[in-house]
């Protein structure tokens, strides 16, 4: 094993009634008046809302929720939360919904914790976090991990730029995971939690750094387990096994350990950031459009590794290395689609083919203006990134 630091202190409630803790976790982690960051109504509509803020009530505890949240969580909409949350005097933040109200429930905290900064400075690197308010989620979707991740994502609705904000401070105090509250999200909401949980295993498997066996068993298991269990939840979201199995994958997919002892290479959810910045698509799909074309691309840099890949988790073995790894990336691309999802830009966007200027214009915001490479599997310059684009442009 290569050298690494692990740490996961995020405390779970899974189960059935999990949700019927939260204002007791929200006491435990030192929170007394609570600022609750939702989406766009599914919460109220369903009523847990409304079963968890009784919870308050009965314990006297002030809370003031917050809805609106997009998919694609924007710098306006964290901005003017951080002023309703300051007004409030809220030392606790806590996110009602899936990666997106996580996410900007973080930012939120951020911003509460430290007034006197803007909190793109954090996002932009232009100032470091050092502080932030306590914050807690009772996640409703098995998809983004942010439940319990050190990264949360947030999209400037000015510039168009999204990016992500990676430190200790963005892990949260503690996750309600109650698989029940998956039910009743839509088939589309569904696939596209399912290609972020791999993605997230994908983008840590295939790095620069060999060795770490055990790493590579948890981080193949994740993805078998998802496979499996994925296309039962997608046809059948109320079946609990299912969506339990993969609500568990989805946390411990994005809460580093499936990636222990190698760095990170995150390149396709630096191609996938621009497609949502400028087109507002779904987080899940745009990865799904664009990694089988990543691959294609940086796959001859360690064919081994590729073809370890088809082997573990589709079973593929050839004697041809090379032919392997091809069959495994096709295997892959091919679940994808078994899913609907879709598996290059003219599917994701629903128009033609990318002009090649926009093209040019995408590569060009990816790599922050030549300021950056992309990734470490294949460190990826702009001309790169222009070309896996282009292997996508179908």
């Amino acid at each position: 094993m290569k050298n690494f630091n692990f740490y996961s202190p995020t405390e779970i409630a899974f189960g059935k009634g999990a949700e019927e803790q939260a204002a007791n976790l929200v006491n435990k982690h030192g929170g007394n008046r609570v600022f609750i960051v939702y989406g766009k109504g599914s919460a109220v509509r369903s009523g847990l809302l409304s079963r968890i803020t009784d919870q308050f009530e009965r314990k006297n505890m002030p809370y003031m929720p917050y809805g609106g949240v997009k998919p694609n969580p924007v710098l306006s909409h964290a901005r003017e939360g951080i002023r309703a949350a300051i007004d409030f005097d809220a030392d606790f933040i806590l996110a009602v919904g899936g990666g997106s109200a996580i996410d900007e429930a973080k930012a939120i905290a951020h911003g509460v914790r430290n007034p006197e900064i803007d909190i793109w400075d954090f996002w932009s690197n232009e100032k470091v976090l050092t502080a932030t308010t306590p914050v807690g989620s009772v996640l409703t979707i098995s998809a983004a991990g942010s439940e319990t991740s050190n990264s949360a994502v947030l999209t400037n609705d000015v510039t168009m730029q999204k990016r992500g904000l990676t430190t200790p401070l963005n892990i949260p105090r503690f996750a309600v995971m109650n698989p029940e509250l998956a039910f009743s999200l839509p088939k589309y909401q569904i696939a596209c939690g399912i290609v972020d949980i791999m993605m997230h295993t994908l983008e840590r498997f295939f790095t620069d750094t060999d060795g770490n066996r055990m790493t590579d068993e948890i981080a193949i298991s994740l993805l078998k387990t998802v496979v499996e269990y994925g296309p039962i939840a997608l046809e059948n979201p109320k079946d609990y096994d299912a969506m339990s199995e993969l609500m568990w994958c989805g946390s411990l997919s994005h809460n580093g350990i499936t990636g222990l002892g190698r760095p990170m290479d995150f390149s396709v959810h630096q191609f996938g950031h621009e497609l949502s910045a400028r087109y507002d698509v779904a987080h899940g799909a745009s990865l799904s459009a664009v990694w089988g074309s990543w691959a294609e691309y940086c796959c001859k840099l360690d064919i081994g590794r590729f073809a370890y890949f088809a082997k573990a988790l589709w079973g593929i073995e050839d004697a041809d290395a090379e032919k392997a790894a091809v069959a495994g990336i096709d295997k892959t691309v091919e679940f994808f689609e078994t899913l609907e999802m879709p598996t290059g830009l003219v599917a994701l966007l629903g128009t033609g083919a990318l002009a090649d200027d926009v093209i040019e214009e995408l590569a060009d915001r990816c790599v922050h203006r030549g300021k950056r490479l992309v990734g470490n599997f294949k460190p990826l310059n702009k001309d790169d990134v222009y070309n896996i684009y282009q292997l996508a442009n179908w």
